[in-house]
């Protein structure tokens, strides 16, 4: 139930197309720098409380202070406009924030914190501390930004940058001057400043839960807006922070490797335990709550993760998140073990072949709110059975070929489908017989341990192009050494010396535990390679459906319920 929208691919996950709200066009306008900045302190734009502490180097600083100055681009922010009640900071850049007007919209700045901090510190610093990062002159004679690092007055041709605040302290100090073109260039400063405009965008009173899709899609920084940062702003307590719990959710899964699970997926863990479901308006949802109520749903999902890690690792043998075909199986798993903390070995069984089942059809590809609503009634319904049907889904079984159609990537759930498979058979490397480190085949952070059976190229030399070669159903689990040895050797070659030195019925043994049936060996014994993928991946087809428990319909395509 992963929420990709490229193929299988399992990363990245966001809701599908047809689940999303209607995009509402931004409204844009233009504003000088200052101004926004006096916003902010005056309590009129708001820094949720999901905005991180001012992170950036003094070098950058003083770059931005430069492309003011050179009257450079410097980006837009982004503003939304709402009467949503969300926990804010109460100071920018040491500076303190008025109170916002009761009742009355307000502006979240979602994009440009940095920058408007920058500004604003400058600007109104008091000085106190001499190493402050605010402690900036501009060179008149340079025309370059400096910090300083003393409390003493600086030369007059170095101009504080607190000056622009009062229009009279600067010029008054310029006039002290001698240096006609210092005079001319302190002018230059202050109106550039004081006229530098950017592009403000700002979002209406939209529903929480849309903001973030819409942020993704106008936003050029590279900055990542969340739901999950929108919901700690949203519950935030001074007893409560949702970021923090689910850091400590996190953090708790370390020592099993699953500490780098998706934030999102751990909040929608959070939003089915405090009794809501898995969708954005779910999430949404978690505002109504009390904060003992979200203490209480955390400590549930804690505890339940755990649970879920222990049955990946144990009856999945799923190393860590890389490895996870889809990343909100993990969502779904964590609330069957909260609902069910101890399953009978039917349980078990039923999970294990909703597990494969999800994978092998390629449903979390597509995860709208509709499927969301009811796999989460599902779950209930199979948690309070005392004797367990299928975890159902609607999904169809592709056809055998679809080994041989896609292509061997990190990011594809068949491909990841085919490692676990593997890692089932106890996988033996071919040409030593000894077996291979799982741990570091599936955490997919380097896949060296995976190689062609038919080597690139020995294909390369045949005529055929990368992408033939690349296709799942020629990939296997091999050592790199063996790999190496291997080289360009045509699969007769190679194969028939490990017949020759370990015996016919070693061979097939080391081929059986990496999926590689008898009628796909004898295709590679004639490097028949259109035949050996055509076995291979009737193999594969097998060892899936049995899997799933379900069986093959004259190979078509067929529903699972």
């Amino acid at each position: 139930m992963g929420e990709s929208k490229q193929g299988d691919t399992p990363t990245n996950n966001s809701e599908t197309a047809d689940s999303r709200p209607p995009f509402r066009e931004p409204k844009p306008s233009v504003e000088r720098i200052f101004e926004l900045a006096q916003r902010v302190l005056e309590g009129d734009i708001l820094l949720p409380k999901f905005q991180r502490d001012f992170v950036w180097t003094r070098a950058q600083i003083l770059n931005l202070l430069d492309s003011i100055a050179r009257n450079y681009p410097i980006g837009s922010i982004l503003l939304w406009q709402s009467r949503q009640k969300l926990a804010s900071e109460r100071s920018i850049a040491d500076l303190a924030i008025r109170a916002a007007k009761p009742d009355y919209p307000v502006n979240y700045l979602l994009d440009g914190q940095q920058r408007i901090s920058t500004v604003c510190g400058v600007r109104h610093w008091t000085p106190k501390d001499p190493n402050s990062l605010w402690n900036v002159v501009y060179d008149l004679q340079k025309k370059e930004f400096y910090h300083r690092g003393t409390l003493d007055d600086p030369p007059l041709t170095q101009m504080p940058m607190r000056y622009l605040a009062d229009p009279s302290d600067f010029f008054q100090r310029l006039s002290a001057l001698d240096n006609k073109k210092c005079i001319e260039e302190g002018k230059r400063l202050f109106n550039r400043f004081t006229d530098y405009t950017i592009a403000a965008v700002t979002l209406g009173d939209l529903p929480l839960g849309d903001i973030a899709p819409i942020f993704e899609r106008i936003n050029s920084t590279g900055t990542q807006l969340t739901i999950v940062d929108l919901m700690c702003a949203a519950t935030w307590d001074p007893d409560f922070d949702l970021s923090d719990a689910i850091d400590g959710i996190l953090e708790s899964l370390e020592s099993r490797n699953f500490h780098e699970i998706e934030r999102k997926t751990v909040l929608r863990t959070v939003s089915a335990a405090a009794g809501f479901g898995f969708r954005s308006e779910d999430m949404d949802r978690l505002r109504t709550k009390s904060v003992e109520e979200l203490k209480k749903a955390i400590c549930e999902v804690e505890e339940a993760t755990k649970r879920a890690v222990d049955f990946l690792d144990t009856h999945i043998r799923v190393p860590g998140p890389d490895a996870l075909p889809y990343t909100n199986q993990f969502a779904v798993l964590t609330e069957l073990f909260r609902l069910s903390p101890s399953p009978s070995a039917a349980h078990y069984a039923a999970i294990e072949r909703w597990f494969w089942k999800t994978t092998f059809t390629s449903y979390f590809s597509g995860w709208n709110t509709g499927q969301m609503a009811r796999d989460w009634q599902a779950v209930d319904q199979f948690a309070k059975s005392t004797e367990p049907g299928e975890l159902e889904i609607s999904a169809t079984v592709p056809r055998d070929d679809v080994w041989r159609l896609r292509q061997f990537r990190a990011n594809s759930a068949h491909a990841k489908m085919l490692a676990l498979m593997m890692s089932f058979e106890g996988p033996v490397d071919l040409l030593t017989g000894q077996r291979l480190d799982l741990g570091k085949s599936l955490s997919w952070s380097n896949d060296r341990e995976f190689h062609h059976f038919f080597p690139k190229s020995f294909l390369k030399k045949k005529g055929m192009k990368g992408g033939e070669a690349n296709v799942i159903a020629n990939f296997v689990l091999l050592s790199s050494a063996s790999n190496k040895s291997i080289s360009d050797k045509a699969p007769s070659e190679y194969l028939s010396e490990i017949r020759d030195t370990e015996g016919h019925e070693e061979l097939l043994r080391r081929l059986a535990s990496v999926l590689i049936s008898e009628a796909a060996l004898e295709a590679a014994f004639k490097d028949d390679f259109t035949s050996f993928l055509s076995e291979r991946c009737k193999a594969l087809h097998a060892r899936s459906l049995a899997l799933m428990g379900g069986a093959e319909k004259n190979g078509e395509e067929h529903p699972i319920r």
